[in-house]
């Protein structure tokens, strides 16, 4: 027997050691999208798998039960550290290993041959992969929800305690608004667009000096290439990717500081919580807010974008905007374009919405993925008024569901929704914080967020979280009315 007052030290110990074994496993997967060789890919599944084999029997194991049933909280932390772990395990122990490795084996070789298909614009050529994804998710789900719906028991993985049914209506809210907003933007006339081309080096250095002056420690991280942007690790080992576009530089600048804004989160929590379960963050949706909110409200407010254009002209020299003014307008300019990562903050939660329908459907039965391409294709015409032109700008574009993270894409608009809250505090927190921003100065805003959220790490639940940092509840609507009070000004309206 266990006495009690050792047994949450004994788990804390063990779950310390299971913590830095995913923290490996999430190292094989940043190395896999930006190092490893194509012909490696074979091994690395296995690789992946056996990994998944030893954290699922590490997190299953019968001490932990037996640690939990008596372990008693002495403080805020251990009630926090002990309902993650009992949240944790009590999901684990309904996956069969054998599901659970199954599903690293596959998602890894998927990954690999959705990029090709998405190279050669080769849909055929993954439906089959995806197929089985969908498949071995859909298992899990059961496994998971235990009679409830399988789409929440899967997007609790992301945003514990979050319900389609709540999504649905927050989505319901804010489709109307923005889809008229969008409407009398795109009869206005539009801004200027970039013109000629933006070498890389250029673009990966001046990325680099945007992602430091975001408060990004580069002595606990570093910053890669890769198809897809993504920030990986916590703690003390931070590390995000970017990519580059010679014609769109705002491709770079913009998904280095959204990778930043997810690095800097990880980086800000207390270090007491290194390797424990307060050590990351608390959910997707709060994670996407700091990537939101850095990459939106901060970086493409008009007082930085004044100072993001002169250190674009020291950059590239003379690139045909004329002012600070017009420069804003075109960072801002709500473009009649294909990709989620690329959209304006006007239409990026249309294009989450659709995703979000589409993937309920698949997980529901309602749709199979022999239909996906055509359903994609017929959802993003009705919303957005144009046809997709090719694969690789429609149903292949992103590398999630290839990856198995069916529930995630709504957190991507939780996300903003949150960050609209955080940005309504922030102003009435910092007063005289645009003169701080045209400097290039963010020391103030995410100061205030790593005081006010970062630190806490898993600490309070996802809703709790933002909600004690905002001082308000979550809702649609500062966020609706942030976008219409910025987009009618640049545009006139």
């Amino acid at each position: 027997m266990i006495a009690n007052a050792d047994a949450y030290t004994e788990l804390m110990e063990f779950t310390r050691e299971t913590e830095a074994l995913g923290q490996i496993a999430g190292r094989l997967g940043w190395d896999q999208e930006t190092m490893m060789a194509d012909g490696s890919a074979p091994q690395r599944a296995e690789e992946h798998a056996a990994m998944s084999n030893i954290l699922h029997a590490r997190r299953t194991d019968p001490r932990v039960g037996d640690w939990l049933a008596k372990a008693v909280a002495a403080d805020e932390v251990a009630a926090a550290n002990l309902r993650h772990i009992r949240r944790a395990y009590d999901r684990t122990m309904k996956v069969p290993a054998r599901l659970a490795a199954e599903l690293a084996k596959t998602t890894s070789l998927a990954h690999r041959v959705w990029a090709q298909a998405r190279a050669d614009e080769d849909v055929a050529a993954f439906l089959p992969m995806l197929s089985k994804v969908v498949d071995l998710r859909r298992e899990e789900a059961a496994c998971l929800a235990s009679g409830g719906d399988l789409y929440d028991a899967l997007h609790d993985d992301y945003e514990p305690g979050s319900k389609s049914a709540d999504l649905v209506a927050m989505f319901s809210a804010l489709r109307p608004r923005l889809v008229a907003l969008r409407a009398a933007i795109l009869d206005a006339p539009a801004p200027a667009g970039l013109t000629g081309t933006f070498d890389e080096a250029g673009q990966l250095a001046l990325s680099k000096k945007l992602a430091v002056a975001f408060g990004y420690d580069l002595n606990r991280g570093r910053i890669d290439k890769a198809v897809h942007p993504f920030s990986s690790g916590s703690g003390l080992d931070v590390r995000i990717t970017t990519r580059t576009n010679p014609i769109d530089p705002f491709n770079c600048f913009y998904s280095t500081i959204h990778e930043v804004g997810h690095a800097c989160y990880e980086q800000g929590i207390n270090g007491d919580y290194l390797l424990t379960p307060l050590g990351n963050g608390v959910s997707m949706g709060v994670h996407e807010s700091q990537s939101r909110i850095y990459e939106n409200q901060l970086g493409r407010s008009r007082a930085f974008t004044g100072w993001l254009y002169g250190q674009m002209r020291d950059t590239f020299g003379d690139f045909g905007i004329p002012s600070e003014d017009a420069f804003y307008a075109t960072v801002n300019k709500v473009n009649t374009g294909f990709i989620r990562t690329e959209a304006d903050e006007v239409q990026y939660n249309l294009h989450v919405l659709l995703r979000f329908d589409l993937e309920r459907a698949l997980m529901a039965g309602d749709l199979l993925v022999a239909d996906l391409e055509s359903a994609w294709n017929d959802r993003f015409k009705a919303d957005f008024g144009y046809a997709v032109d090719k694969p690789s700008n429609g149903v292949l574009q992103d590398v999630h569901w290839s990856e198995g993270l069916f529930g995630y894409f709504p957190t991507y608009t939780l996300g903003n929704v949150y960050a609209g809250c955080l940005h309504e505090a922030l102003r009435a927190a910092v007063p005289g914080l645009d003169d701080d921003l045209a400097r290039g100065d963010t020391t103030r805003a995410t100061g205030w967020l790593r005081a006010n959220l970062q630190q806490f790490g898993g600490l309070h639940e996802p809703r709790d979280t933002i909600t004690r940092a905002a001082g308000f509840a979550p809702t649609e609507g500062p966020l609706l009315d942030y976008l219409e009070a910025k987009f009618n000004g640049i545009y006139g309206l």
